[in-house]
């Protein structure tokens, strides 16, 4: 008999909380560590951290709980819908008189937890747009000064170090230091791809590290560093990896290289390449120039007769609409005026406008001008006419 128990009529009575008690030890030392695997079913995140929900089956639910101090390392979104499984303990929870599994990890059912984490990333930063085409910037051809954000040590920055010198040995390079694996990685480097931005001579940014596995590469695959290769201003080209791994960063990035190397081939001409194409359009030119001319006086005859043609619709255009504004000018003019037997007096010799008999005296000389001709004559009186 349970110490806590009494009897009552020779029978063996608990309290609800004592049976609590008694099914809470029970279930704690029957399942101490099990593995459950279900479908997620009322998934709720707690303001505290804590994640709660359901476990299911064709026939039958389990409650868990997720404290927010386990869960804090999960890569993946729990969602509804979701098969997963989950390795905890069985406990009693006394408050609701429910048993309930408490969570310590989480895996994905059928997919590895990283994998099913980068392609709820990968499916989440597509529909808001940041792999679109359209966000894309050119690489220039011939950057002067070239970031490249990677780790001081590694293979990676060797490698495109020395193809940069063996291409074009007179280019710039800036090399931002960083952690490319592990914890406090990803905010390295999108960290780093902020402050290359603040440099405003740099041309283009190589975000790269050598191939490893998954969770080497897992960096990349942040949120963080997405955002930060989103915003950049500086064309971004990401190596990360060998030819076969592709991360996050891969489809944000405005070009994407295949390794390290490749980068390096990519983001700049060979300049004896370069060289080469120059010389062979020199010898085209020197063995084919009147060809080359006579297509270029063909493109000009082209070009002269489409502005010829152009330039006299402009000029019938503008004539009409000139003729319209003489014959408007025409009509107000003082000399139209004059025709319809008005005259204009000036007080001589200045030549100022006479607008009435004030001010002009006897014996002044003033000029009459009429349609035809003008008349000076001299003042002999001076008639003044009442208002009316």
């Amino acid at each position: 008999m349970s110490p806590t128990a009494q009897t009552n009529a020779g029978r063996l009575v608990y309290s609800v909380t004592q049976i609590t008690r008694e099914i809470k030890v029970v279930l704690e030392d029957a399942f101490p560590q099990v593995w459950v695997e279900g479908e997620v079913s009322n998934f709720k995140l707690h303001s505290s951290g804590h994640m709660y929900f359901a476990l299911k089956d064709p026939e039958s639910v389990l409650n868990c709980a997720f404290f927010r101090g386990s869960n804090q390392g999960i890569k993946f979104q729990i969602k509804d819908g979701l098969k997963i499984l989950c390795f905890g303990r069985v406990g009693f929870y006394n408050k609701s008189g429910q048993t309930q599994l408490y969570v310590e990890r989480v895996e994905p059912k059928g997919v590895g937890e990283l994998q099913l984490a980068f392609e709820q990333l990968k499916e989440r930063l597509q529909k808001e747009g940041l792999f679109d085409e359209a966000h894309k910037r050119l690489v220039p051809m011939l950057p002067s000064k070239i970031g490249i954000v990677t780790s001081p040590t590694g293979a990676a920055i060797r490698d495109i170090l020395h193809i940069l010198k063996r291409r074009f040995n007179d280019i710039e390079v800036l090399i931002y230091p960083v952690k490319v694996q592990g914890e406090g990685a990803a905010e390295d480097i999108s960290r780093a791809i902020k402050e290359m931005n603040r440099i405003k001579d740099i041309d283009v940014l190589i975000v790269t590290r050598g191939g490893g596995s998954l969770e080497d590469l897992w960096a990349f695959n942040e949120e963080a560093v997405a955002r930060a290769i989103y915003a950049s201003g500086i064309p971004v080209i990401s190596a990360v990896g060998h030819e076969i791994d592709y991360t996050i960063a891969d489809f944000v990035a405005d070009l994407r290289a295949p390794t390290p190397s490749a980068a390096a081939e990519l983001v700049i001409a060979n300049k004896e390449d370069l060289a080469d194409k120059l010389d062979s359009l020199m010898r085209i030119l020197r063995k084919y120039p009147l060809e080359a001319i006579e297509r270029y006086g063909q493109e000009i005859d082209d070009l002269c007769r489409r502005m010829d043609s152009h330039a006299g619709h402009a000029i019938e255009m503008g004539a009409e609409k000139l003729n319209s504004l003489i014959g408007m000018l025409d009509a107000l003019s003082p000399l139209a005026i004059l025709k319809r037997g008005y005259s204009i007096t000036l007080r001589m010799p200045e030549g100022g406008l006479l607008r009435g008999v004030k001010g002009v005296k006897a014996g002044d000389i003033i000029e009459t001008r009429l349609a035809g001709g003008r008349l000076t004559s001299e003042v002999k009186k001076i008639s003044k006419e009442e208002a009316r």
